[in-house]
């Protein structure tokens, strides 16, 4: 069985967000166009609540896109985005949300989540493997935003716990905060999945 995992399509990483991705609309037709190819189609959405530890407001005298140690590990500071029920926290207009399932993440205050499969701490788990070991899935395509962060930890974390992972570039969109594209691309590929 094969999924469709579109990762963070929400306004906030989309023109005029509170973190927008450069381009982060423009996937949304082409990831609707796939959905009907699948098995299942999951979809995941940021989904924190209001001062989140990830804020940069909630570290006093630190600005967005600094770096601080967390107990769990280093923690990129976001602007304030994706809060619980919020406009910004909502998926794209446009983007089908007919899908099997929406994995929420991110909701703990004290610890961020990119992956679609575990916390920041690389420990504390999402849900979604059980979902799809009950389901029979063992391919996985991904799609969504933002390609450097959340889709990059989410496919990596996949292909480590013996996911057949690939990633349609042209329906993701990336950051690219200091290198990180390069990194993640790298990154993915150390790791098996597969980049078309």
């Amino acid at each position: 069985m094969h999924a469709l995992l579109v990762i963070d399509v929400q306004t906030d990483f989309c023109p005029g967000g509170a973190l927008a991705v450069d381009g982060g609309d423009a996937i949304v037709p082409a990831i609707n166009a796939m959905m009907d190819d699948f098995d299942a189609v999951i979809l995941t959405q940021d989904w924190h609540p209001a001062g989140h530890s990830s804020f940069a407001d909630s570290h006093p005298g630190k600005a967005p896109f600094e770096l601080i140690e967390m107990p769990y590990g280093p923690q990129v500071l976001w602007p304030v985005h994706c809060v619980q029920g919020s406009a910004g926290a909502a998926f794209h207009r446009d983007l089908r949300t007919d899908g099997d399932l929406i994995i929420r993440k991110g909701f703990r205050t004290a610890i961020d989540s990119y992956s679609a499969f575990f916390e920041n701490d690389h420990a504390t788990p999402t849900g979604l493997e059980g979902y799809l070991r009950t389901r029979g899935i063992d391919r996985l395509t991904m799609v969504g935003l933002a390609l450097d962060f959340c889709v990059h930890f989410s496919a990596v974390d996949a292909a480590k716990l013996g996911f057949d992972v690939t990633v349609v570039t042209s329906a993701t969109r990336a950051i690219d905060l200091d290198g990180s594209l390069a990194a993640a691309q790298a990154a993915m590929a150390d790791a098996g999945v597969t980049l078309v």
